[in-house]
């Protein structure tokens, strides 16, 4: 309340979270330790029940449905159908979760994306409880299990995403023990451009603020453009906080808000909200001057063009007639790197630059009723031209929710986008989260046989190396109605400002601007079919599920009941002796090999990857000999119930460039030798001698996703420390949870200035007297008896995560603590 933006920003303060959101990728992992500190407790004799979630939980399953089935009628069913049987002992796990524990809420399959289902109906704004006799109004705040949490803050609710080890202790009454942030103004003036979306605008603001450098500071959107953004504009810039780096874009309370409330069917929480942001003071004048911020930036919103991002980064952002150029000098790279392609065509044909995929999906955007109006108004005006998507083009639908569906039957458009193959093929993230499905044999076949630099277009926040498809390599982010448009041109070489998409049934050209809506049309469309009944509908028996959640069963009480024969949930080691350590006993890294040497912007979908287990991996070599056929492998995402699977998908990207290697993967270095071998088993190679291990990066290590795994299979593989020039937010936070030191290059001193070539020992000095922020000294030896020493910094950053890091993670702290 006192805050002064001038103010030394190294206080730590506890924040207590009033609820907590999980998705099932990370949700579930985060209900596996749970389930095995129950086993714990249970197995000393102590009361199993006493591991419970203190804050209201709500999991949301969204991140398995995968496009097998697309471009018909029965794709929805058909994929509902593989997600059952694929995920359907994990499901019964969390249905088991959802009885045995207390203040723990699940939302089936095929309901929506936990961020929408998040925004149009578990959100309030202002939260009530009950204390003794008192009934107490206050803020809604949350952290969720997946980095867009923050997407609600388009709602003018305080959320964002932490790792699920975070998420277990605020769950179990642990504070999140953090310092007071920076506070980015972000002041909007001025409103879009016609034809301008809210894509356009988050691509240039992603671009504008990861240049500034905001990671792990708060953004808080400010300005007289505020008033001129709806609710599912704001939450769309908001949902890609991580990828402009910022913990939170925030929007503040005020009339909008209410609306939202109103249009989602939250009547009684509009009135509370409004009541109680305005006798706090905390509701939003433009007229009242603008609030205090630690640094301020800003943007005329008609300045805005459309735009996409890629092909490897959201904030590698080209205007839309840029694209062309953009490709085209990412294929030259290819081709240096990789070769030539063989046999290329001309034409509309499969090619380098030709468009295999295109996906209307993830959260991002599937909130926005306008844009998913203008995609389907796209496919309206396209077909009643005649147009048609190319065969070779992959076309999916998945909106964040049921609503979405519901208002575009309301306008009468779901068969426009079925004419052009955009069918709906689930509720969930999809393609976003790496659920693309496999291309056709043929067209798969093809593009590896002739090494083929093909594309992606999909209306994500997320288009990271080998995340949307191993075959992929170039990945553009676009608004929805743009993804209909690149679609039917079939190439990303296009510049869609100035050449035709294709020719109509008459033989005349078409061009974008002959098939784009106008605002006032889209205007007109979302006042006519987005009503509150609509969502009242979609979300009335919200935690049923259908018939066959409904029939799952469940096994086990107060205690889960393991099963050895189990390949999907098996209980996790990390209470184990062997990690969890004793607090008052010294900590020591001497001697240890470097395991990788990384570049900069390792993310954390380099390091637990999502998508397809490979046959070759050693993930695949697991399972299959356990007897699971390659066509059961499913999604290292719908495996992280299995510590040995994820284990051993920790750095096994194929897009993952080490620097002790040249291949291309999961590969390093095995000293002293310098034997060629996967990560993994070198890692195993390593803990058989006893030899901790290091990693060492550039810049941005662990941007991206807030996967727990990333920072759990790390640990699960020996490493004890991470030297790297700088980390993003979440990943950091992780390591530390996990027992894993994370440490900073000092003075500008890199891998690189140092002369590192990961063939050294080090040794961490000054760990017996470890505070956080503090200088240790590493001192490296090389193979040949050279010496050197250099400076890092802990990053450390307050004295609840070292008493974490000093117990080997968060969950030996908190289970010691319980007992």
């Amino acid at each position: 309340a006192n805050w002064d933006p001038s103010a030394d920003p190294s206080v730590e303060i506890q924040f207590t979270p009033a609820r907590v959101l999980l998705q099932d990728f990370t949700g579930v992992p985060v209900v596996v330790d749970l389930a095995a500190m129950r086993s714990a407790i249970a197995k000393k004799g102590g009361p199993a029940a006493k591991v419970n979630p203190l804050q209201p939980v709500d999991l949301v399953i969204d991140h398995s449905v995968q496009v097998d089935a697309f471009g018909n009628a029965q794709a929805f069913a058909l994929n509902a159908k593989f997600d059952y049987e694929r995920n359907g002992e994990r499901y019964q796990f969390l249905k088991w979760g959802q009885t045995a524990f207390k203040n723990f809420q699940v939302v089936p399959p095929a309901t929506g994306i936990c961020h929408q289902v998040n925004l149009e109906y578990l959100a309030s704004v202002a939260m009530r409880a009950t204390v003794g006799s008192e009934t107490w109004v206050f803020p809604d705040t949350l952290v969720g299990t997946d980095s867009h949490t923050p997407m609600v803050n388009g709602l003018g609710v305080l959320g964002w995403g932490v790792g699920g080890i975070e998420a277990e202790a605020a769950m179990l009454g642990q504070p999140c023990s953090m310092l007071i942030p920076d506070v980015i103004g972000f002041e909007l003036i001025g409103t879009l451009n016609p034809g301008v979306t809210a894509t356009d605008l988050v691509l240039t603001i992603t671009q504008i603020l990861r240049k500034k450098g905001v990671v792990g500071k708060f953004v808080e959107f400010t300005g007289r453009g505020v008033s001129a953004l709806s609710i599912a504009n704001r939450a769309t810039i908001s949902n890609m906080a991580p990828e402009y780096g910022a913990t939170v874009g925030f929007w503040p309370v005020d009339k909008k808000t209410i609306e939202y409330l109103e249009l989602t069917g939250r009547n009684d929480a509009a009135r509370a909200t409004e009541a109680y942001y305005k006798a706090q003071g905390m509701w939003h004048d433009e007229n009242v001057a603008s609030p205090l911020f630690t640094d301020k930036l800003s943007l005329d919103l008609s300045t805005v063009e459309p735009s996409l991002a890629g092909p490897a980064k959201p904030h590698d952002r080209s205007t839309l007639g840029q694209v062309p150029q953009s490709f085209g000098k990412f294929l030259l790279e290819q081709s240096a790197a990789r070769g030539p392609s063989k046999s290329a065509v001309v034409g509309n044909q499969l090619r380098d630059g030709a468009l295999v995929l295109a996906a209307i999906t993830s959260c991002t955007n599937t909130s926005n009723p306008t844009l998913m109006l203008g995609a389907a108004l796209v496919a309206k005006k396209a077909n009643a031209r005649g147009l048609k998507v190319p065969s070779f083009v992959k076309t999916s639908f998945a909106p964040g929710s049921k609503a979405v569906t519901a208002f575009l039957e309301n306008a009468g458009l779901m068969p426009e986008l079925d004419r052009l193959g955009f069918n709906l093929v689930g509720y969930g993230c999809t393609t976003c989260i790496g659920n693309s499905g496999p291309l056709p044999l043929a067209i798969g076949n093809e593009i590896e046989e002739r090494g083929l630099t093909v594309a992606a277009v999909l209306s994500g926040n997320r288009n990271f190396e080998a995340r949307i498809h191993p075959l992929i390599r170039a990945n553009y982010l676009a608004s929805p109605p743009l993804v209909v448009a690149f679609a039917l041109a079939g190439r990303i070489d296009i510049d869609l400002t100035s050449e035709a998409i294709g020719v109509d049934s008459a033989g005349q050209q078409v061009f974008l601007k002959d098939i784009w809506p106008s605002d006032d049309e889209l205007a007109k469309l979302v006042a006519k079919n987005v009503t509150a009944t609509d969502f009242a509908k979609s979300y009335a028996g919200v935690f049923e599920g259908d018939e066959t959640w409904r029939s799952l069963p469940i096994t086990g009480g107060e205690s889960y009941e393991w099963s050895e024969e189990s390949t999907y949930i098996k209980r996790p080691p990390f209470l184990d002796p062997e990690f969890a350590t004793d607090p008052d006993a010294p900590c020591v890294i001497e001697n240890a090999r470097v395991l990788a040497l990384f570049g900069d912007f390792i993310t954390t979908d380099h390091i637990s990857p999502a998508g397809s287990i490979g046959a070759s991996t050693p993930a695949g070599q697991y399972l299959s000999k356990l007897g699971v056929d390659k066509k059961d492998f499913n999604s290292y995402g719908a495996r992280r119930g299995n510590h040995e699977v994820m284990m051993r998908g920790t750095f096994a990207n194929v897009r993952l460039r080490n620097k002790l290697v040249a291949t291309e993967g999961g590969f390093t270095r095995h000293w002293p030798k310098g034997d060629e071998t996967t990560i993994y088993d070198a890692a195993m190679a390593y803990k058989r001698s006893n030899t901790p291990l290091v990693i060492v990066a550039g810049r941005e290590y662990g941007s991206g996703s807030s996967r727990d795994w990333a920072a759990k299979g790390t640990r699960l593989l020996g490493v004890r420390a991470v030297i790297a020039e700088s980390y993003e937010r979440i990943h950091r936070s992780n390591l530390v949870g996990m027992g894993v030191l994370p440490l900073e290059f000092t003075n500008g001193e890199t891998a690189a200035t140092l002369g590192l070539t990961g063939q050294e020992t080090m040794t961490i000095a000054g760990l017996e007297d470890l505070k956080p922020g503090s200088r240790l000294e590493v001192h490296v030896v090389s193979d040949a008896g050279t010496a050197k020493v250099f400076s890092v910094r802990v990053r450390i950053d307050t004295p609840n995560e070292l008493r974490y890091y000093r117990h080997g993670g968060i969950l030996p702290y908190v289970l010691k603590r319980l007992t």
